[in-house]
């Protein structure tokens, strides 16, 4: 069986102003170029990229890397599209998946290790699902076993996994990443961690 990442990046970044899939890293790297690079260092396979919004400035960003890449063109109806279509991608690849490890595009310090130690995690504990601890919070990454599958793909709205996460919440592991609190979501957001990268 197979375990797969499904990286959302359907979205118009609305508040960002322009598309935040692209803008330039500290490595010269976009987003969401760091992201699906991080997502292929480790053995995790296949990678699928969900675009939607912007896709004629988002796909290029994508050119050579081997992973594939779905056309969310009902973006506009939420995130649970996006989580949709990209489960959808991985099973039209891998029809026996063992799971799927769901990541966001706007999340800079997202790395291998914390994915890696994420499917560890839930190989040793046997729980259903492995989330991402931040500060007071929880969410992405998150790592969905196969029997939570079938209701990640009847998710409706603008909404992620962290629904059906809360049903199941004590078998649920968390592992912490407290730089996840920071995602790149406005023009302010962008610049405070431009500010803290050059520090």
């Amino acid at each position: 069986m197979a375990l797969g990442i499904v990286i959302l990046a359907a979205g118009e970044s609305s508040r960002m102003g322009k598309p935040k899939q692209i803008l330039p890293l500290e490595s010269g790297k976009s987003l969401l170029q760091h992201t699906v690079e991080t997502a292929l260092a480790t053995s995790l396979r296949p990678v699928v990229v969900v675009v939607g919004a912007n896709k004629a400035e988002v796909v290029p960003e994508l050119k050579n890397l081997p992973i594939t890449i779905v056309d969310n063109a009902f973006w506009k109806e939420g995130m649970s599209t996006s989580v949709r279509i990209g489960l959808a991608g991985l099973y039209m690849t891998e029809s026996n998946l063992s799971g799927a490890l769901i990541l966001v595009c706007d999340q800079p310090y997202i790395t291998a290790g914390l994915l890696t130690q994420m499917v560890a995690v839930w190989e040793e504990t046997g729980k259903k699902a492995v989330a991402c601890r931040y500060k007071e919070q929880w969410g992405v990454p998150v790592l969905v076993g196969r029997e939570l599958l079938p209701e990640l793909l009847a998710l409706s709205g603008d909404q992620g996994a962290k629904p059906v996460l809360k049903k199941y919440l004590d078998d649920v592991a968390f592992v912490n990443f407290d730089e996840g609190i920071i995602d790149l979501d406005t023009p302010e957001e962008y610049q405070t961690y431009q500010g803290k990268v050059e520090e």
